[in-house]
């Protein structure tokens, strides 16, 4: 189901189009879908551009559109969703609660969904559509930066199906990082989970690694997606990991430092993605030379259990 202001955002033919002032006929000027915002690049599409130009402010994201969400006092489902019906809808109609959003665009509210950190393309509002629509899921997702302590973000020790060397977290006690942290509802985290088959998904708790939401509230705990091979060591410290950062500058410095990578993957970031994305053997080789190089780090520090199946109820107790 679309909202009022995704039904009012497109022509008769389905195009998108601005919402008109009725009073004028000029068309509104705050176009809030993906593509007028400048989210664009889909690293599943476009490797190198890994990982994504994520959310910086809370937002709602209905799909088509990334609408601000207004921070309040209280718990997440009553923080306000700024302009959600358009420019031109009545005032007291243009701020409702986002549970009231979320009905309105057919979704389950806050209560029912699932606090998950992002530490690389799912904190992309562009990638985490395409993931569920691809998935036939839902791309309704309110995404809010979070400050977390105890957690830091370096890169996977293996190369993914998509040809990018995937970031990944480490703990880190001394670390304060911003993550965004997503609510997925059960059907879009079993998508996230079937799209993560290198990654177990763990639940963090509160106690022992906070995550503070901006209005200065606690959560209880939130799940974080943790690499299955490692991460890969820092060049200049190799005890540590290495910090995650840019894929072209990631992978170019990878090549330079392996003579071995180099005839596996080509001479530059181009050719390592197209080599990579096109043979599953040479990803599983690339992995093997990154072991032999002693650049692989095993990942501690995090529980070891693995989080409860995606359609199983689990309680989180301060979900806001």
């Amino acid at each position: 189901m679309r909202s009022p202001r995704e039904r009012g955002a497109t022509g008769s033919g389905g195009e998108p189009r601005a919402a008109l002032d009725p009073a004028s006929g000029r068309a509104a000027t705050n176009d809030r879908r993906l593509e007028a915002l400048g989210f664009t690049d889909v690293p599943a599409e476009r490797p190198l551009s890994y990982p994504g130009r994520p959310v910086t402010e809370p937002s709602l994201l209905t799909g088509p559109e990334l609408l601000p969400l207004r921070v309040g006092t209280g718990r997440l489902g009553g923080w306000r969703v700024v302009d959600a019906y358009g420019p031109y809808a009545p005032a007291a109609a243009r701020e409702p609660a986002l549970d009231e959003a979320l009905a309105a665009l057919g979704a389950p509210p806050c209560g029912e969904r699932r606090p998950v950190l992002a530490v690389g393309s799912n904190a992309s509002p562009a990638q985490l559509r395409h993931k569920l629509t691809r998935c036939a899921r839902s791309a309704v997702v309110p995404l809010v930066p979070v400050r977390v302590r105890g957690v830091s973000v370096g890169c996977s020790a293996h190369i993914g199906v998509n040809g990018y060397v995937a970031a990944a977290p480490f703990a880190a006690p001394e670390a304060v990082s911003t993550l965004v942290l997503g609510w997925l509802d059960a059907g879009q985290l079993a998508a996230v989970d079937a799209t993560e088959h290198n990654y177990r998904r763990v639940l963090l708790p509160g106690d022992a690694f906070p995550v503070e939401l901006p209005s200065g509230e606690r959560l209880d705990g939130a799940y974080l997606y943790v690499s299955r091979h490692g991460v890969l060591a820092d060049p200049a410290d190799p005890g540590r990991p290495r910090p995650a950062g840019g894929q072209r500058a990631l992978l170019a410095s990878l090549l330079a430092a392996s003579p071995a990578l180099r005839a596996l993957l080509g001479a530059d970031p181009e050719s390592w993605v197209a080599r990579a994305r096109a043979d599953e053997a040479v990803r599983a080789a690339g992995k093997r030379i990154f072991g032999e190089l002693g650049w692989t780090l095993p990942v501690r520090g995090f529980p070891g259990a693995t989080a409860p199946p995606s359609g199983q109820s689990s309680h989180i107790g301060n979900l806001p």
